[in-house]
């Protein structure tokens, strides 16, 4: 079975590559990481993976807005994507039924057991 492509855009280095790591070592996952929004439609368009975790609140520009970008591209609109955001504590998920714009979402800090259950429950499958 081929691996499915997981592109991880966050402006926190550390949590890309730990992110990175956790899910490459299930044997399950490529996975390529991106730390400037401004630079995440071009890695979409570039990699074309089967899941985008995205986080919100990033310097150069909001998650919202690559989101945005990423379905007004018609060559990657159907990329399922999950936000990953510090913006929303655990506690709050059940509240908004764990979706923000029309996206799921999981709050961090997420254990990399919660990480790996939502991507494999979100992950695009052909």
């Amino acid at each position: 079975m081929a691996k499915k492509k997981i592109l991880v855009i966050d402006d926190e280095e550390a949590l890309t590559r730990l992110v990175k790591l956790n899910l490459e070592a299930t044997g399950n996952y490529e996975v390529m990481t991106e730390n400037r929004g401004s630079q995440a439609l071009a890695a979409v368009k570039a990699f074309k993976p089967d899941l985008v975790l995205l986080d919100i609140l990033m310097p150069d520009m909001d998650g919202s807005d690559v989101a945005g970008q990423i379905m007004a591209d018609k060559d990657v609109s159907d990329t399922p994507i999950v936000f990953l955001t510090a913006m929303i504590r655990k506690e709050e998920t059940k509240a908004s039924c764990g979706v923000i714009g029309g996206h799921p979402f999981i709050a961090k800090s997420v254990s990399i057991k919660e990480l790996i259950s939502c991507v494999e429950k979100n992950v695009r499958r052909y």
